[in-house]
């Protein structure tokens, strides 16, 4: 299974998907080619949920967040306009409290 650095997603363009996706995006996702992909579906062994939906598979986005690691947590309004800084801060002031993260 060859992996193409180039062709896999971005971050970014992990966050920028709609609810579900099609069979290749899913695969680039992943780093493994669309017919890798179909074989594991076949095997019963792709690391996603797949729709059938008439002849083509689609992932719910979702389900290949999970199967990427990525976790599902609420980002707030205010998070953003602080930025990073205010983390940080908010850490180290959690740390120096004796708190676990």
């Amino acid at each position: 299974m060859s992996r193409d650095p180039a062709r896999t997603l971005s971050f970014a363009e992990a966050f920028d998907l709609p609810l579900s996706v099609d069979l290749t995006t899913a695969a680039r996702a992943l780093a493994v080619c669309p017919a890798t992909a179909y074989r594991l579906i076949h095997a019963g062994r792709f690391p996603c949920q797949v729709l059938r939906l008439g002849r083509q598979y689609r992932i719910p986005t979702a389900s290949l967040m999970r199967a990427l690691g990525v976790e599902n947590l609420p980002v707030y309004a205010a998070d953003i306009d602080q930025g990073a800084g205010a983390a940080v801060r908010a850490d180290w002031a959690n740390h120096e409290r004796g708190g676990h993260r």
